[in-house]
This record gives C-alpha cells, sequence and structure tokens, in this order.
C-alpha cells in the first residue's frame, strides 16, 4: 500500500461543512452507543440502509458515518457498565467494568474507557501504515490457515483461566455458543428490519441478558464517588498502545474480537494491569479498529466491519488523509461525550428502581431482536441468554462465549 503526497488546502467554507457533518455523525454514533443491546454491527448495517438516501457529498457522508462509527465505540461502553449490574456476590465473573461500578468507581471506569479509546485513535493513526504493510505482507498465510490460527486463540484462552473449573467452564461455554452460531448465523428470516441477520438476538442473548438476569435479583449501583484514576500513566499508555495495535489483528482476521484481543493484550503487557488494564485494552480494540478497518478496506479492498460496509454504500471515495482527520476529530468528540454523558447516566441510573431498569432493557433486547430478525430472533435471544448464564454459573470468563463467531469459522474453514 502506498500514500501518495498530501496537498493541505484550507477552506473555511468546506471545512465547516465538514465539521456539520461529523457532528451530525457523532450525534448518531451517541444515540446508538447508548442504547443497550444494539450491536455496532445492526446499527451501520442501518446506516448502509440509509446512505444512499441522504443528500450530501458523497465523501462527508462517508465521514459522518465514520465519526458515528467511532463515537458508537466510545458511548457504547457506558450503557455496558451502568446496566446489566450483577449483585456483589456476583462480581468474581462479572464483566471489569461492572465490577469496578460496584465497587463504586463507575466514574473512573468510564475515564479508563475514554483514554483507552482516544489513546488507541492517536497511536494508530501514525502505526497505521506501517503496521498494515505488515500485516498484509503476511495476510495471505493468516488467511489460508485460518482455522488453525482461531483454534491456537480459542485453546489459548481456556488455558488461561486459573482454575480447572474456569477451564471446563470456559471449554463447555464455547462448544455451546459456537453450536448456536453454527446454526443460527447463516439463517435470514424475514425482519422488520434488514440490518445484521442473527447477530443482534445472539450478541443480546449472550452477553447482555445474563448480567440484567442477575441485576434483577441485585441491589443495584451503589453510590459512585472516586474518578481519580489509579492507574500509572506509563503501564495506561502501554496498554493502551498494545491495544491499538491488537485492533489491527481484529480488523484483518474475522473471528478476532475486541474482549478476545484485549485478552491477548494483557498477556503481554507487563503486570498490575488487571480490571483496569482490561478496560482501557478493550476500548482500544474496539476504537482503532475503526482505522485498520479503514486502512485494510484500502489494502485488500475488502470492508472488515459493519461501518466500513456503510462507508462503501454511500460510495464515498478513499481520500485518506481527510478520513483520517476525521476519525481523530470524532475520537476528540468522543472522548468528550463519553465522560459528560457517562458520569450523568450513572447518576440517573443509580436514582432510578434498579429491578425495573433491568427488565425494562430486558424487554428492549427482545423488541430489538424482533425488529432485526422477526419472531425466530426471540427464540436464538432465549436460546442464547440461556447459554450467556453458563460462563457466569462455572466462573469463566464470558469472551468464551465468542465462540460463536469462532467455532463457524472453525468448522467452515
Amino acid at each position: 500500500m502506498t500514500l501518495g503526497p498530501v496537498e493541505v488546502v484550507t477552506d473555511p467554507a468546506l471545512s465547516a461543512q465538514l465539521l456539520a457533518w461529523l457532528l451530525a455523525g457523532a450525534t448518531l454514533g451517541t444515540l446508538s452507543g447508548l442504547v443497550p443491546g444494539l450491536h455496532a454491527n445492526n446499527f451501520a448495517l442501518l446506516l448502509a440502509g440509509f446512505a444512499p438516501a441522504v443528500p450530501g457529498p458523497p465523501l462527508f457522508v462517508g465521514c459522518a458515518m465514520l465519526a458515528a462509527g467511532v463515537v458508537h465505540t466510545f458511548l457504547n461502553a457506558v450503557p455496558a457498565m451502568a446496566l446489566g449490574v450483577p449483585d456483589a456476590e456476583m462480581a468474581v465473573t462479572a464483566l471489569p467494568g461492572h465490577r469496578m461500578v460496584l465497587e463504586g468507581r463507575g466514574y473512573e471506569a468510564i475515564r479508563l474507557s475514554a483514554l483507552g479509546s482516544v489513546l488507541a485513535v492517536l497511536a494508530a493513526v501514525p502505526l497505521a501504515v506501517p503496521v498494515t504493510r505488515a500485516v498484509t505482507a503476511v495476510y495471505p498465510t493468516v488467511r489460508a490457515n485460518l482455522p488453525l490460527v482461531l483454534a491456537m486463540v480459542v485453546v489459548a484462552l481456556v488455558a488461561s483461566e486459573r482454575t480447572w473449573r474456569g477451564r471446563a467452564g470456559g471449554l463447555i461455554s464455547f462448544a455451546l455458543a459456537a453450536a448456536l452460531g453454527a446454526l443460527t448465523l447463516d439463517l435470514a428470516p424475514e425482519a422488520p428490519l434488514d440490518a445484521g441477520g442473527t447477530l443482534a438476538p445472539l450478541f443480546a442473548g449472550l452477553f447482555g441478558a445474563p448480567v440484567l438476569i442477575d441485576a434483577i435479583f441485585g441491589s443495584g449501583i451503589p453510590r459512585q464517588d472516586e474518578d481519580t484514576i489509579a492507574m500509572s500513566r506509563p503501564l495506561l499508555g502501554a496498554t493502551a498502545v498494545a491495544g491499538a495495535l491488537a485492533g489491527a489483528v481484529v480488523g484483518y482476521i474475522p473471528g478476532i474480537s475486541a474482549a478476545i484481543a484485549a485478552v491477548a493484550v494483557l498477556v503481554i503487557v507487563p503486570g498490575g494491569a488487571g480490571d483496569r488494564g482490561y478496560i482501557v485494552a478493550t476500548s482500544g480494540v474496539d476504537t482503532a479498529n475503526t482505522i485498520f478497518a479503514l486502512f485494510a478496506l484500502v489494502a485488500i479492498g475488502q470492508p472488515r466491519t459493519g461501518v466500513m460496509v456503510a462507508f462503501e454504500s454511500a460510495n464515498a471515495p478513499l481520500e485518506l488523509p481527510l478520513l483520517v482527520a476525521a476519525v481523530v476529530v470524532a475520537g476528540l468528540i468522543g472522548f468528550v461525550l463519553v465522560i459528560v454523558v457517562g458520569d450523568a447516566y450513572l447518576e440517573l441510573v443509580g436514582r432510578m428502581t434498579y429491578w425495573k431498569i433491568s427488565a425494562a432493557v430486558l424487554g428492549l433486547l427482545v423488541v430489538l431482536s424482533y425488529l432485526f430478525t422477526g419472531a425466530l430472533g426471540i427464540v436464538v435471544f432465549v436460546v442464547a441468554a440461556a447459554i450467556g448464564m453458563v460462563p457466569v454459573r462455572l466462573r469463566a470468563r464470558r469472551v468464551h462465549l465468542m465462540g460463536v463467531l469462532i467455532g463457524p469459522l472453525i468448522l467452515g474453514g
């Protein structure tokens, strides 16, 4: 991949117009990120459906979609932390953000997520060209041996559990999720909205419903006090950069999610990262993936994320300098929004009756499942929710449930 010389031209009118499009995209990404259970791919495919009808220059429409995708990756951490928090006795298997909320450190968790995302964006920009060249050099070999690569990832994830019970739970969780994915991923049921097939009920059931069900019987969100970040700057920076690099892997290799990449990142990051490092790394992977997916589209001509599918549908030209600048601006907007909106979100949820919120969000997930996949989606959601309870009860990490994507890829070769 080669980049030609860049000519910088300043036009106040065009700059103002572009900023308006970026703000519109950021607003859309904020709204979608705050809707529990709305997976990024479903959101992006909804964008793809509307893209041809959006009036405006294709380049600016594409920039708005990239901005929406980037801001979505910032804001989707907020409902993940504020909603579906289980009772303290279940915290041992709760997601790291949930554990910090239970400890009254939700504000810190939000800031860690924001920093992980924005630092990954800033790191990914200068790294994008050399990393993309390196990855594209080995990509044919990896793609030819993808089942073996993914199988090694699965073995490493299971082996990383600290107890034999956790390893058994991880293996069972992976097998059940893989079977569910093999049975449902290729289904194309009729539904009110054509936006991503069975991904919505699968992810909502596997990852959303179990913590919401436990939260109905929990005690809700405790008072949130501390927003001071209890993580050293060098460790935070190293974890964010490692997350950014892992974002390249997520952008190129099918089946590798941000959660899986974050687990791998924490293996090579210096000790002491813990839950905080997991939050920083996962946020970094998720957001940096947007940049690397853009470069992957240029390098191998394939859209690797739903946002890139939406981008292509807008017929936007691949003007990399402007697009990368748009992503950086969107990242800075997302950084501010996630802190301001996240704190208010936590305060609002903390004042409400928690079991009612959890029940309402469960109902919302059922509605989304129906909208994206019809009546069959509700069945898929219920089955996925049952499987999603397995790692929780067997004290294993939920990341094994990504077998819903990895399993079919391994079996399909």
